[in-house]
Order: C-alpha cells, then sequence, then structure tokens
C-alpha cells in the first residue's frame, strides 16, 4: 500500500474562526459529507511546508498566511478520489491569515463536485455543529489550538474508522 503524505492546515482569520470545507467521496450522497481542514497530498519534491501554503491557495485563495509548526499528526488507511487505497500520514499545521471571502478559483473538478461548503467557522458554530468533522477529536483539541495553546510534541490523532 502507498504511504500518502499529506499536509493540512487549522487556518484561522484574526477573530478566531477556523476555515473548513465540507465534503464528500464519489459517489456518495451530499448526506454523507462531513467537515474537514483545508489540505492535501504533498506532490514529489515538495516540503510539507511547500504543500501547506500551496493547499491554503489552492482551496481558499489566500496566498499570506503565517504558518505555524505541527500541532497533530494522523495516520490511517483511506480511500483517494480515484478508489485507490492508501496509508494517509497527515500533519495538521497552524495558519492564521487576514480572513475574508475564501475564493473556489483555483479548486479541481472533483473539488467542485465533492465540496459542498467553504465557510469560517467560529468557536461558536463549532460548539452547535452536529454533522461529523475530522479529524477525530477535532471539537476537543481545537479550543487550546486556538488559544494559542499548542502541544509538545503534536498530537498523535488515532483513526477509529478509514476514510471511505
Amino acid at each position: 500500500m502507498r504511504e500518502r503524505l499529506t499536509a493540512r492546515v487549522l487556518l484561522f482569520d484574526p477573530a478566531g474562526a477556523i476555515l473548513l470545507l465540507r465534503g464528500r467521496m464519489p459517489g456518495r450522497p451530499a448526506s454523507s459529507s462531513s467537515w474537514h481542514t483545508i489540505g492535501g497530498g504533498v506532490d514529489p519534491g515538495e516540503t510539507l511546508e511547500q504543500a501547506a501554503h500551496r493547499e491554503v491557495a489552492e482551496e481558499s485563495g489566500f496566498t499570506e498566511i503565517d504558518l505555524g509548526r505541527v500541532v497533530w499528526t494522523r495516520s490511517g488507511e483511506g480511500n483517494l478520489v480515484t478508489g485507490e487505497r492508501v496509508m494517509f500520514r497527515e500533519h495538521y499545521f497552524v495558519g492564521r491569515c487576514a480572513g475574508g471571502e475564501p475564493s473556489r478559483a483555483g479548486w479541481a473538478d472533483y473539488e467542485t463536485d465533492l465540496i459542498d461548503d467553504i465557510r469560517w467557522r467560529t468557536p461558536r458554530d463549532l460548539a452547535g455543529l452536529t454533522e461529523r468533522i475530522y479529524p477525530e477529536r477535532f471539537l476537543e483539541l481545537i479550543p487550546a489550538i486556538a488559544s494559542g495553546v499548542y502541544p509538545d510534541p503534536p498530537v498523535e490523532i488515532t483513526v477509529t474508522r478509514a476514510k471511505t
């Protein structure tokens, strides 16, 4: 099984809201969607940090970000949109930007098809959210990160079920 390095970003605006995407896997109904952070696979020859900057630009249009360190890691088997089964090795960076309206201009066709929403979520929004959020333990771990308290070493998140 191929390993897939992934850079994900917990992207905050100055007011403390975090940018999340809501999407689903191919062939699945909209009701199966879940919220997740910005991010994606690391391209050959790219560092995790370079991938994090690229993914933020592609998925949100924000190019001026202050990228901090990795605060969470997550590993587990899952499926890519192509159907390929891979071992994900996710690294979650903290990022901060000026905020504003995210752009979908850099989205690939499959992202346009599979991502139903992108929006800034405030702590109050998150507290009332009943939909699934990835990674696991997101709602438990995000308050400390939002307030600037970062774990050392990064928290290793246990995969309770593979992405399908």
